[in-house]
């Protein structure tokens, strides 16, 4: 049986950010990552509730404006939805992309946050 009473505090604030009361900020977050995508989920966590960027944006913001497709599999490799805010990634063009936890769900978390 895991000790759950370390996790309370970051539940109830991912469920404040979820509905919106709260910025989701720096949860503590203990995952594997390369130096890549440290500094792609980094990004992504600066990304305002309520905007996108793309894929490219992305990269230019970490220094790396080639690297578009990386961005992608960065995203695609995060395995904290929401603390880690990947949906907020779009396309170039503006229109969803996919999204490792289901493309119904990405634009659910998308409506919710600009509401």
């Amino acid at each position: 049986r895991r000790d759950r009473k370390g996790l309370e505090q970051p539940v109830s604030r991912l469920l404040q950010c979820l509905n919106g009361s709260a910025a989701v900020g720096r949860l503590p977050l203990d995952v594997k990552a390369t130096a890549f995508q440290r500094k792609v989920w980094q990004a992504l966590q600066q990304i305002p509730r309520g905007q996108t960027r793309s894929y490219q944006q992305i990269a230019r913001a970490i220094g790396q404006p080639t690297a578009a497709r990386a961005v992608a599999r960065a995203c695609a490799g995060n395995p904290v939805a929401v603390a880690i805010p990947c949906h907020r990634v779009v396309r170039g063009n503006g229109h969803l992309a996919g999204y490792r936890w289901g493309f119904e769900r990405k634009q659910r978390l998308l409506t919710l946050e600009r509401t």
